[in-house]
């Protein structure tokens, strides 16, 4: 545990350094009717807004980097021509990237180390480009950004504005997956990757939280509800549909598998192995396909029985329906702790 404190303590000495711009969090957004979460459950982190300085001037560099390893993990998203990652290491200490240039519009990618939950939101809210920025407040131990256009708070998890003047709108979400750099780079050996180049000066190398990651025991904040059907830090994939909220663990996809079924009135693929998943919702032609598990160290990950080729974003690369994308299903990468709380009772997939 003295580990874990001498770490926090410089996270917050870092904050207290931060050269952020962001406005102070106004005392009267703490009325709890202005909120749709729990206010007695909102919990302030310590450095304040703008405290953990969001990355707003992102530079890139090729796949050639050096300062991450093949086992770190990585955000990776495509949009348009667009090939980007984004390491942990780096988003573990500013926790957002206002990505202004994905495939020719803004992006918003925001990780929250706390609950190992990763998004990629449109730039565009309200029909007006933004930014955003860490509030400094959790709720349920996980990110709540704000937008610097309104100052209005967003819930991560949640995926919802959850107070001010856009309380109730939603984040447009851009398809993202997590994964390690091997794993991503082999796939798309063109892509760029977030550089340590970030304007802040910041010990990249080492995680600011100690042993958060293994130990199943430390917790920064308590959440509810709690959940122990699987270790709190257990790193689950969830497909979120509405009321149903359906978790595959990563474990059950040792060497690579197609999961095709049915629930909340709606068949989804979920295809994988224990480094990367993702999940479609089928329709139409899609529904008959059979689909097989196919990744090489390629952009193919996976097939079907018609000749068609697909890679993780489930877009037909090779084949007589290239170019034709399956529907990405609403879903994220957690820990087990997180998904459970701000989705009771989600179902956990057994064969």
């Amino acid at each position: 545990m003295k580990k874990n404190v001498i770490y926090l303590f410089v996270i917050l000495l870092f904050a207290s350094c931060s050269n952020s711009t962001d406005l102070d969090f106004p005392s009267s957004s703490y009325n709890p009717e202005e909120w749709l979460i729990p206010i007695e459950e909102i919990r302030d982190g310590g450095p304040g807004r703008g405290g953990i300085p969001a990355i707003d001037n992102p530079v890139f560099i090729g796949a050639n980097a050096n300062y991450i390893s093949d086992d770190d993990l990585v955000i990776g998203i495509i949009k348009g021509n667009e090939i980007k990652a984004y390491p942990h290491i780096v988003m573990d200490w500013h926790e957002i990237v206002n990505d202004n240039d994905v495939g020719g519009s803004p992006v918003t990618i925001n990780y929250c180390p706390l609950t190992g939950t990763a998004f990629g939101w449109d730039g565009v809210v309200n029909g007006q480009a933004t930014t955003f920025g860490v509030s400094g407040l959790l709720y349920n131990s996980n990110l709540i950004l704000f937008d610097r256009n309104t100052g209005s708070n967003w819930s991560q998890l949640k995926l919802e504005c959850v107070n001010g003047a856009l309380m109730g709108d939603l984040p447009q979400t851009i398809s993202v997956v997590e994964t390690k750099w091997g794993v991503w780079k082999n796939m798309f050996p063109s892509t760029k990757v977030l550089s340590l180049n970030t304007g802040f000066n910041r010990d990249y190398g080492q995680y600011p939280y100690g042993d958060y990651i293994t130990n199943n025991d430390f917790l920064l904040f308590n959440v509810n509800p709690a959940n122990d059907a699987l270790p709190r830090k257990e790193r689950v994939y969830a497909i979120i549909d509405n009321t149903i909220t359906r978790a595959y663990r990563f474990e059950d996809f040792i060497g690579g598998k197609t999961i095709k079924e049915t629930f909340n009135g709606k068949t989804h693929l979920i295809v994988g192995n224990s480094d990367i998943i993702n999940a479609f919702t089928l329709s139409g032609p899609y529904l008959d396909l059979d689909f097989q598990y196919n990744y090489n160290d390629t952009e193919e990950f996976f097939s079907d029985n018609e000749g068609n080729k697909w890679n993780i974003f489930g877009e037909a690369i090779e084949g007589p329906r290239t170019g034709e994308k399956l529907t990405i299903s609403k879903s994220v990468v957690s820990y087990w702790f997180a998904i459970a709380a701000f989705y009771p009772n989600p179902e956990i997939y057994s064969e």
